[in-house]
């Protein structure tokens, strides 16, 4: 019972520094900046196809800002989230070539703004600081091409608007000090479909179509709201006294209803005592610490205690004396809070009455 104590003294002092690294649940805010690299992109001339055509960007910005709503954890590792994000990306024109030669004195810019709808997924590696997630979006984007110019003449500017896709990868880093703030870094693939821009020469108004395609590399902050400060950690728990001969507490590995060595061994001593103290009735509840839904634990814990009956009916115990039942996370043992890993809650209680 003194290693349990201290085992339970030790978890406890770590959970302030895990609470605030849960997956979202709830509003959140985040705002995002970094660098935007646009792929080269071939130039498609109408009504006259130009062969050889195409146009390469600078490495520009981007920012980034967004609104969502985590949903928690959906199963021990595994949280998700959807957002509304709007997004803004700016890019100088580096080379323009037509038909192979490059035209020279180019400027201009590309900027891409637009509204995206996100679905995204967060992991738990169990690392407790660190947290990677991956999503994808789709949306509407405006493509402008500002004073595109090329050979000392301006060619495009013009504005066109297409449906959106992205493909997102990042991870998230909580700041303790701070409930629900995180650092977040990303990586996004984001594109649109073509685009076509008028383009003006001296045979007059002509079109262009052309591919956009962005790297972004982002890094910024995300706030998630109603996150409470954790508790400080409990002051050690006094030596517990011997539990009663009549009831006995059979622990459980993290989402496992595997019996241990040690397991075994305390079921063999209720076993054993059971017709010492003229049991008439032996009660086998299995509970669940607080972390998943309470479906899935109710499941487990009912797992828990089927996994103790068959130990205690190997050992001479008739199954029709058992009252076997799982209690799921609801009568924990030490009282948490939701999506705390405690050992001393994943057990199965033996009671002889």
């Amino acid at each position: 019972m003194k290693l349990r104590t201290a085992l339970l003294a030790a978890t406890m002092g770590v959970i302030p520094g895990l609470a605030s690294a849960q997956p979202v649940d709830g509003l959140y805010i985040g705002l995002m900046g970094g660098y935007n690299i646009v792929q080269d992109a071939d130039l498609s001339f109408k009504p006259t196809a130009i062969r050889n055509s195409e146009v390469s960007f600078d490495g520009g910005w981007a920012v980034i800002g967004r609104i969502g709503y985590g949903f928690g954890r959906l199963a021990p590792w595994v949280g998700a989230r959807v957002e509304l994000e709007g997004n803004y990306r700016e890019n100088d024109v580096d080379q323009l070539r037509v038909g192979g030669a490059r035209l020279g004195r180019e400027s201009g810019k590309q900027r891409t703004y637009g509204a995206m709808v996100n679905a995204i997924a967060d992991f738990d590696p169990g690392l407790g600081f660190l947290f990677p997630y991956l999503g994808a979006g789709v949306g509407w984007a405006w493509t402008n091409w500002d004073s595109v110019r090329g050979g000392g003449a301006q060619l495009i500017d013009d504005t066109d608007n297409n449906f959106a896709f992205q493909g997102i990868a990042g991870l998230s880093v909580p700041i303790d000090a701070v409930p629900g703030l995180a650092i977040n870094a990303e990586y996004r693939f984001f594109g649109t479909l073509q685009n076509e821009f008028a383009v003006r020469n001296a045979a007059g108004v002509n079109r262009v179509e052309a591919d956009n395609y962005n790297h972004t590399f982002l890094i910024g902050l995300r706030y998630a709201f109603g996150v409470t400060p954790p508790p400080p950690p409990p002051a050690p728990a006094p030596a517990a006294a011997p539990a009663p001969a009549r009831t006995y507490l059979v622990f459980f590995d993290f989402d496992s209803a595997a019996l241990t060595d040690r397991a075994r061994e305390i079921i063999a001593e209720a076993a054993a005592n059971a017709p010492r103290v003229q049991a008439t009735r032996i009660e086998v509840t299995g509970h669940t610490d607080t972390v998943g839904t309470a479906a899935y634990n109710q499941a487990l814990s009912v797992r828990r205690a089927n996994a103790v009956a068959a130990e205690l009916e190997r050992r001479g115990i008739p199954r029709s004396q058992m009252v076997i039942t799982g209690r799921g996370f609801t009568q924990p043992l030490v009282p948490t809070g939701p999506n705390v890993r405690e050992p001393q809650n994943r057990r199965v209680e033996i009671v002889l009455r």
